[in-house]
This record gives C-alpha cells, sequence and structure tokens, in this order.
C-alpha cells in the first residue's frame, strides 16, 4: 500500500474517530463533562448499542468527495465537467434531504444508500435550512452570515481529490473556501475552509515540516491570495498564534487552554485543533481526549485534529480500539479506495469498471 493511501485512510478515519468522541460531550459545557465523565473528562467513545456514531462532520466530508467523484467520472466518461463546486453543492443538497426524510424521484450520489451515513445527526439547522433553499451562497454572494464550523470538513475532501481534479495549490484554496461559503457566508468561515484545505494539501502532498511552521507558511498564502479583500485573515492569524502560544506554555491546562480558544467559531475550531496537534505529543489517543474537553464544538474539533493526525500518521497509526466499533469504517475505506484510485475508465478506453459505473455514474443502483 502507498504512503498516499495510508494517509488518505488515515485522514477519513481519523475524521470519523474525533467525530464520533466529540459528538458526545458537543452540547455541554466543560462542568457538565466533568460532572458525567470525571475530573478528567470524557477518555474514549460512550457508546450507544456498542457502536460510535457519527455526524454531519464525517457525513458532509463523504458526501462532498462522492459528488467530486462524479464530477470527475462525468469529465472522462462524457467530456463535459461543471466546476467542482456544483459537485459539492449537489452532493450536500442531497445529504440535506435524507435529513429531512424527504424521498426524491433520483438520487445521484451511492453514498445515499449508505444508513450509517446519512442518519439525522446534523450539527448545525441553519446550514440544512441553507441547502433546502433556492440558491447557495458564494464568495461574491454570500447566503447568510453564518461563522459556524459546520462546513468545514467538506474541505477535507478538496484537498483528498485537489491533484486529481489537476488544480494548484492557490486554485484548491479557492475551492475550499468555495464550499464552505455554499452554506456559512461569513468571511472568517470561508476563509478558516481556506486555510485548513492549503494545510491538509501540504500534508497529502507529503511536504515535511512542523505544525508551526506548515501553519504559518499556510495563514501567510491565504493572507496573499485573500488578504486585500478580507482582513479577517489577520484575526484568523491571531488565533492561530494564541494557540501556539498556550501550546506552549506549561502554567495553563489544556482543559483552560481550550476554554480560552472558545472553539465556538470557525476559525475558534481551527485555532483548537492546532492546539490539540501541537499538544499531544504525536499521541492519537491524547490528541482526541484534548480535542473534545472543552465547552465549544467539540465534534468539529475532534474530527478535524483526528483527520489531521490520521493523515500524518496514517491508518495504522490509529489505535485499533478506535476502530473496531466505529460503524462506518469499511464505508470509509471503500471511500478511500476510490479516491486514491480516481476514475479507472474514459471514453477513449476499452476498459469497463462495473462498480465504478453502478456507484459514479448510476448512483449505487
Amino acid at each position: 500500500m502507498s504512503n498516499k493511501q495510508d494517509k488518505i485512510r488515515g485522514c477519513l478515519l481519523g475524521l470519523a474517530v474525533g467525530d464520533a468522541m466529540g459528538y458526545t460531550v458537543d452540547k455541554k459545557t466543560l462542568e457538565e463533562i466533568k460532572d458525567d465523565y470525571g475530573p478528567n473528562g470524557l477518555l474514549g467513545y460512550d457508546l450507544v448499542n456498542g457502536y460510535a456514531d457519527v455526524t454531519s462532520y464525517t457525513q458532509l466530508a463523504a458526501f462532498a468527495a462522492n459528488g467530486l467523484l462524479l464530477g470527475m467520472t462525468r469529465g472522462r466518461m462524457q467530456g463535459r465537467m461543471a466546476p467542482p463546486v456544483r459537485y459539492i453543492g449537489l452532493a450536500l443538497r442531497e445529504w440535506s434531504r435524507s435529513q429531512h426524510y424527504c424521498e426524491q424521484e433520483r438520487n445521484f450520489c451511492w453514498l445515499s444508500n449508505v444508513p450509517e451515513l446519512k442518519r439525522r445527526h446534523c450539527m448545525d439547522t441553519w446550514m440544512l435550512s441553507t441547502l433546502s433553499g433556492e440558491r447557495l451562497g458564494s464568495l461574491e454572494e454570500p447566503v447568510n452570515c453564518s461563522d459556524n464550523p459546520a462546513a468545514l470538513t467538506s474541505v477535507i475532501s478538496v484537498a483528498l481529490l485537489s491533484e486529481e481534479l489537476g488544480l494548484s495549490r492557490e486554485e484548491a484554496c479557492r475551492l475550499g473556501a468555495e464550499a464552505v461559503a455554499l452554506t456559512h457566508g461569513a468571511p472568517e468561515a470561508f476563509l478558516s475552509g481556506a486555510v485548513l484545505t492549503n494545510v491538509f494539501c501540504a500534508i497529502l502532498s507529503g511536504e515535511e515540516v512542523s505544525p508551526r511552521n506548515l501553519v504559518a507558511d499556510t495563514v501567510s498564502s491565504i493572507q496573499q491570495q485573500f488578504g486585500r479583500e478580507y482582513g479577517q485573515t489577520t484575526h484568523i492569524w491571531e488565533l492561530l498564534q494564541l494557540a501556539q502560544t498556550l501550546a506552549d506554555s506549561d502554567s495553563i491546562s489544556p482543559m483552560e487552554a481550550m476554554e480560552q480558544l472558545r472553539c465556538r467559531t470557525a476559525a475558534e475550531v481551527l485555532a483548537g485543533v492546532l492546539y490539540a496537534c501541537i499538544r499531544c505529543g504525536g499521541d492519537f489517543d491524547t490528541a482526541m481526549i484534548l480535542a473534545v474537553n472543552h465547552s465549544g464544538r467539540s465534534a468539529a474539533v475532534g474530527a478535524i485534529t483526528g483527520a489531521l493526525l490520521g493523515a500524518v500518521m496514517g491508518d495504522g497509526a490509529l489505535p485499533e480500539f478506535y476502530l473496531e466499533c466505529l460503524e462506518p469504517t469499511q464505508r470509509l475505506l471503500e471511500l478511500a479506495e476510490d479516491v486514491r484510485h480516481g476514475c479507472p475508465m474514459d471514453m477513449g478506453s476499452n476498459l469497463f469498471d462495473d462498480d465504478w459505473d453502478r456507484k459514479y455514474l448510476h448512483a449505487g443502483q
């Protein structure tokens, strides 16, 4: 198995692990978490019927990947492909209908047939309302002013497929921003999406840099790309600098540091993720505990932290006890294989892949 495949599998599985762990405490204050789980907080899954379930953070990333693979397949097989953000929007709209139990005449995503990736665990009802509306947002015409982190994980699929899409780093970052702006129009939200896209692209390409240098280089790139139009890049950088300062300090406990970072908006969630990644010392289990025990968006911080460390370390570094009861593991591994290899067919080839045709041209039917 290639190192790239290890990273892709680790990224998707780590995402689901952090999401499932954080979901349990997502709407609780730190004091409530301590009351329920003890002074050290939540130290592992709080299982329901023996399974760890995932929320919209994992579902959105998976559906966004499905949508991009659908678009790429149409491009190769039919010679036409709309802008990639259109396929992300198509997939997210289809996911949102599953949250409302709305039947439709035709599905485009094979994941719509996978129960564990469409259960009603949406972490932002505003996003559902937006996806049900007449139009989705864009950078130029935002549909709302939400700075919620709910759409951030959709950019993970942009990074995973940027090379297959033939995107430069700058183009990938813009697509990441566009993916978030579909449902969240605050500049800090979609700029955080651009930052996160850049970070994931760097990790998946094999760049070996420290988290500090990677984040500094990333924010510098995003400021060059978006800074003239959006001054909010400065605030994002200040939050990330605060996260690094807190991670270097031994005078403040991890729980206190995460409370100081708040972890409620998209930019604050990024800061919480950076803190957890630096402070954990390369230990995945420690990172998960740091990422979810606070009064903020525990599932968001847990999901993105898990995805980042999974991409850095590969799936082999994820503790088995996290994976054995994680409900969508096999489906995510299947999606990882598709992401890695891409569409095996094109118009001029005699090769025909029945399974790929079924999933990405006939929605799994």
